[in-house]
This record gives structure tokens, C-alpha cells and sequence, in this order.
């Protein structure tokens, strides 16, 4: 376990290093499960330079890096208001994304994002915290579940040409 782990807002200065973080992260994750093309759409225009660029100037979505001894182990990306997939409900905030780099792994750096996720909710006011996963994603599922996140209901997420459904979870907070 890693027991000194910084955060930081990711900034505009940070843009290229976010990109690839995040390419980086959601293929080790994801690849083996979907077709290169399906892969390539996805990641395309998600982690498109030009997306990540608008989303660090909108007050309503938040990226945040976890840093170890100066390095980058993982991030999360928060969204608040209209910005959220979904909801849209101002009293919670999307955790869209949490993602480890893979050399980081199994260090309790995931767990501590998410901490960090529900400490920056309760900051905001919000009365719960939610997110999507995907449903076969069994080990994030049980993970979430450890950690007081209850299923709520059910969307279809695209990655490329292929609908997946996703379990949307929440985690309430004591206001």
C-alpha cells in the first residue's frame, strides 16, 4: 500500500499527459473485452484532444490526478450538473471515471480515489455521489459494492458500434 498519494486538479498545461492516462488506462481495461475497431471508435473521440480540451475549460466537469512521489498513478473525472451523462441532478455528482495505471495496481490507489471522489461530493453539498459500469465488470461492481454503492438502475453505453449496458450505482452521503 502507497500511504502518500497527492491530488491535484488536472489544468489545461496538463492536456497531453490526461490523454494519454486515459488511453493508456481504458485499454489495458477494456481491450481484451471489444474489437479493435469498436476500441478505436471509442477512444477516438473520447479522449479526442479537442473533447478533453473543452471539458477542462467546463466548471462543471473536474479531472483529478493521483500522484505518487511526483508521478501519475491514476485519475478521476467528475461531473456536475448538465454536465453529467445521465442525471443531470444537482444534488449529486457523476463520478465518470476512475482509472489506475496499471504499474500502480493493487496499491489501494483505486480505493483512495474514490475516497477522494466521495470527500470532493460532500465538499459540493451534493447528496449522493453515482456512476455507470459496466455489467460484466464484475470485479469493479463487487469493488463499488464494498464501498456502500447500491444499484439504482440500468443504461446502454456504446463503446464504438457495440451497446453494452451499464449498472448505474450510488453512494449517499451524510449531508
Amino acid at each position: 500500500m502507497i500511504s502518500s498519494i497527492q491530488y491535484r486538479r488536472c489544468e489545461m498545461k496538463d492536456l497531453h499527459a490526461l490523454k494519454e492516462v486515459s488511453e493508456s488506462t481504458f485499454a489495458v481495461a477494456f481491450a481484451r473485452f471489444n474489437t479493435p475497431e469498436d476500441m478505436h471508435e471509442y477512444m477516438s473521440e473520447a479522449f479526442a484532444i479537442d473533447r478533453i480540451s473543452k471539458e477542462l475549460s467546463d466548471p462543471d466537469v473536474a479531472y483529478y490526478f493521483a500522484e505518487v512521489q511526483g508521478k501519475i498513478a491514476g485519475y478521476i473525472k467528475l461531473n456536475a450538473r448538465q454536465a453529467q451523462t445521465d442525471l443531470q441532478d444537482p444534488h449529486s455528482l457523476e463520478l465518470e471515471r476512475i482509472y489506475v495505471l496499471q504499474a500502480y495496481q493493487n496499491q489501494g490507489i483505486g480505493q483512495s480515489l474514490l475516497t477522494e471522489a466521495i470527500s470532493l461530493a460532500k465538499k459540493e453539498g451534493c447528496h449522493y455521489l453515482w456512476l455507470g459500469v459496466w455489467d460484466q465488470n464484475e470485479g469493479a461492481i463487487r469493488f463499488y459494492q464494498r464501498h456502500g454503492f447500491r444499484t439504482f438502475g440500468k443504461h446502454d453505453f456504446f463503446l464504438g458500434k457495440d451497446r453494452q449496458s451499464d449498472y448505474l450505482m450510488r453512494y449517499e452521503l451524510e449531508i
